[in-house]
């Protein structure tokens, strides 16, 4: 015979939320097997009951988690003859091991019997004081809210929003925040349950996620962007699953950002000579797929320092966004202050030194300036910072003849007076030899 699985649901909270069906199914005798016994009701309908909590700490994946208690299932099903399986909430609402379970009785390896339960929706909408049909609310699971709200505006309910790192991949996932504040849900149905309203600037922060917490969000004002998150975890499964991934460190990817970051440098500049010819859409593509490569090297960093619970790619866009704004106080006055003032380069150039070195302390406008760049870039920088720091360099003309260094930083000063970028200008020009040897290769000498 083919065996046999019923699931039930134990309901969002406490034991009187369980249903008599579910209460009568766990007491008939039958072997029962939890998803978790993390749940209020379990001490009271299943104390004894063996739950699948093993599975969470040894998976490298929720997906891997479902997959293996599937497996669990079907193994002791076919063993006993029949068995009753209860999750949290009910079987049919976000309940992914069901889903699994369904698929594996299509194919005719178990026989499945879901019965009905009370969930947290239920709860949920008499909480929130809505009716979702009325409103459309949209019902999302958090750990695939980037996929699962593609293109949507709101209202939705997150459910499975359980720790800090899957409501700061809900925050990355929106371009445009709400300005008005979302609604975390906790344990309803417990004596301890809670409706809080959180800013979301401090969803990830101000927030301690548990099991048996959710989000509503009423509105968004755009669209979820899926396409960074759905990356930013593609980086986090490459680390998880991949050895090569596994084994690097900030300091062993040094080389590849550095090799990145020139790439993306030499697309840019083929970009420059094709703008106008028929090479354009080409170079377009080439300097976009560059700059996936170079964005790369960022979100791996982003994820081993998340990893250390250091920083995540969400701290990375909220501290170099904060930062922009603090040095653009032209574009973002202080609160009282009009927008405006000077805006001419030089003005601005100086206004910036002058808030980054209050800003980290530093006692000269050169400190923090990597001299491990290359020498033509370097050069230029520090006579940026010079003009910057109202001491601004002239050639020597007294110099000797035979002194390159003095001559070579003369044409770095002529090419900041000329707003040409050095580093570009001697890499056209060398472009062009090498352009030039390669199309006369194997032609015959000149007679």
């Amino acid at each position: 015979m083919t065996p046999r699985i019923v699931a039930c649901g134990l309901g969002p909270a406490g034991a009187d939320l369980v249903t008599r069906e579910t209460a009568d199914l766990l007491g008939s005798g039958r072997p029962v097997r939890l998803r978790t016994t993390r749940h209020p009701a379990v001490a009271q309908v299943a104390p004894d009951a063996p739950g699948h909590d093993h599975h969470y700490e040894a998976a490298a994946t929720f997906a891997e988690v479902y997959r293996r208690i599937v497996d669990d299932l079907v193994a002791e099903a076919g063993e006993h003859g029949e068995l009753v399986y209860a999750v949290p909430g009910s079987p049919r609402v976000l309940e992914r091991t069901v889903d699994l379970l369904a698929e594996r009785a299509s194919a005719g390896e178990v026989e499945l019997d879901v019965r009905p339960a009370l969930s947290f929706l239920d709860l949920a909408w008499v909480r929130l004081g809505i009716d979702p049909l009325e409103e459309g609310v949209r019902l999302v699971d958090g750990h695939r809210f980037a996929t699962a709200a593609a293109g949507q505006r709101g209202p939705l309910l997150v459910a499975h929003c359980h720790n800090r790192r899957v409501l700061s991949d809900i925050k990355l996932a929106v371009e445009d925040p709400p300005d008005e504040p979302v609604l975390v849900v906790q344990r309803l149905g417990s004596p301890d349950e809670a409706v809080t309203e959180v800013a979301w600037a401090d969803l990830d922060r101000s927030v301690e996620p548990d099991h048996l917490t959710s989000l509503y969000v009423p509105a968004l004002a755009a669209p979820v962007a899926a396409e960074v998150v759905a990356f930013a975890e593609l980086v986090r499964t490459l680390r998880e699953q991949c050895p090569w991934d596994r084994e690097q460190t900030h300091v062993t990817l040094t080389r590849h950002a550095l090799e990145e970051a020139y790439e993306v440098v030499e697309a840019i500049t083929a970009w420059d000579a094709a703008l106008g010819t028929d090479a354009e859409v080409d170079a377009d593509e080439h300097l976009a797929e560059e700059l996936g490569d170079l964005l790369f090297q960022v979100v791996f960093h982003a994820t081993l320092g998340a990893e250390r619970g250091a920083f995540d790619l969400a701290d990375v866009a909220r501290g170099i966004h904060d930062k922009l704004v603090r040095r653009h106080p032209h574009v973002f006055p202080p609160e009282g202050v009009e927008a405006g003032g000077d805006t001419d380069v030089a003005s601005l150039t100086r206004t910036w030194e002058e808030i980054k070195r209050a800003e980290t302390g530093r006692t000269s406008v050169m400190d923090g300036l990597p001299d491990d760049l290359p020498s033509l870039l370097w050069a230029h920088k520090v006579l940026r910072k010079a003009e910057a720091a109202g001491q601004p360099w002239t050639p020597n003309t007294t110099a000797a003849a035979d002194d390159l260094g003095e001559q070579l930083l003369a044409l770095v000063h002529a090419a900041r007076a000329a707003d040409v970028d050095p580093e570009t200008a001697l890499r056209t020009a060398a472009a062009r030899v090498r352009d030039q040897v390669r199309a006369t290769e194997g032609e015959p000498p000149a007679p």
